[in-house]
């Protein structure tokens, strides 16, 4: 698929970190972004130096997300590029001990269906939404591709840590997801793909002291630093442009293999 002015992107957590790399990334090619995020304030900034559309979106919420695409629809006609980036991150064990009385306590559903439900099914609930207006479009290739979409999973997915059971149970399935949704979208003409990031350097790490990100970039056997946002969004263009690029996912990592903790 050529990057230009006449595609349209959607880009949901695009107020910051992959998201908004990827963002930039596609505008800087003339492509047009609708960004997608909770966050107001950044996410009509980030809009507002692309050339954009900023639409609040829950990604747990149907009405919402509806609302959101129709929004970002209106301005830029349906998108035939799907980046998926909206995501928490939650750490907690399967049992703990409580502080100050000993106690063991099970990890509660509560946190973790959070999880799953922002990460895994929000993921989901913009595929599902956004695949049944791209199937109805024209197609744009010469092999009859319509659109591509991209999910973000995460190296937790294959290498989960101490306490990383929801969240690497959440990017687990978007890897488990990837080739079967592109098996059932392929009559459409529309692409399939994940890319599992290692530790990149998203604004969340900006609160943690210079040495720890320095101990976990001396981690990544080469090259030996946090991967950049950049990196993730190129690698976003390359999937867009190669058309046979479909239903697998992608480790982006320097090598690291995640340890226990």
């Amino acid at each position: 698929m050529k990057l230009d002015s006449t595609i349209a992107a959607v880009v949901t957590g695009a107020a910051s970190g992959l998201g908004e790399a990827t963002a930039r990334h596609l505008a800087s090619f003339g492509v047009r972004v609708g960004v997608l995020d909770l966050n107001e304030e950044r996410g009509t900034r980030v809009a507002a130096e692309i050339d954009g559309t900023f639409a609040r979106c829950d990604v747990t919420d149907d009405a919402s997300v509806a609302a959101a695409l129709a929004a970002v629809r209106a301005k830029h006609g349906i998108e035939r590029i799907l980046v998926n980036c909206a995501g928490i991150v939650a750490g907690k064990r399967t049992v703990s001990k409580d502080r100050e009385t000993g106690a063991l306590i099970a990890h509660d559903l509560g946190s973790f269906s959070k999880v799953i439900g922002i990460n895994l099914i929000g993921s989901f609930r913009m595929i599902a939404n956004s695949s049944v207006a791209m199937a109805a479009l024209e197609p744009v290739t010469e092999d009859g591709g319509r659109g591509v979409i991209v999910n973000t999973a995460s190296v937790a997915a294959e290498d989960g840590q101490i306490g990383q059971a929801a969240y690497s149970a959440s990017k687990g399935g978007i890897v488990g997801l990837t080739l079967p949704v592109a098996r059932d979208l392929a009559s459409h003409g529309i692409r399939v793909m994940s890319i599992m990031p290692g530790i990149f350097h998203t604004p969340m790490f900006d609160q943690i002291s210079e040495d720890y990100r320095k101990s976990l970039a001396m981690q990544v056997p080469f090259p030996q630093r946090l991967g950049n946002p950049r990196e993730y969004a190129s690698l976003v263009e390359t999937i867009c442009r190669n058309d046979y690029l479909n239903g697998t996912t992608i480790r982006l990592d320097g090598t690291i293999r995640l340890q226990p903790k």
